[in-house]
């Protein structure tokens, strides 16, 4: 049995977020807690976050023991591109692109 817990629209990058959910595939749900409150990026906060409220979902709506809880699969998908201009020198036009990040975490019971 699994459980699972969606974050749609994280402001941040999917390739920054993959940095992190690299960090804790496979460990189990304390360990990796510990990994992401050590972890300095910005990315770790929210995903911190989505590994506590998918682990509730495995206790609560799935009746799991909470001690034998890991993380089985965790990735980071993209989501849509807010596209920004940046004036740059004679009238020209970058394009700035704000990337968003849709991640899903799954825990599973060992």
């Amino acid at each position: 049995m699994e459980a699972k817990a969606n974050l749609k629209y994280l402001r941040i990058s999917p390739r920054k977020v993959k940095i992190v959910l690299d960090l804790i595939r496979g460990k189990d749900v304390g360990t990796a807690t510990a990994i992401l409150l050590q972890t300095p990026k910005a990315a770790s906060e929210p995903v911190l976050k989505l590994l506590k409220s998918a682990a509730a979902n495995a206790e609560n709506n799935h009746q799991m023991d909470p001690e034998k809880l890991y993380v089985s699969a965790c990735y980071a998908n993209p989501g849509p591109i807010i596209k920004r201009i940046m004036p740059r020198a004679q009238g020209r036009a970058y394009r700035i692109n704000k990337r968003t990040s849709h991640v899903t975490i799954v825990v599973s019971e060992r």
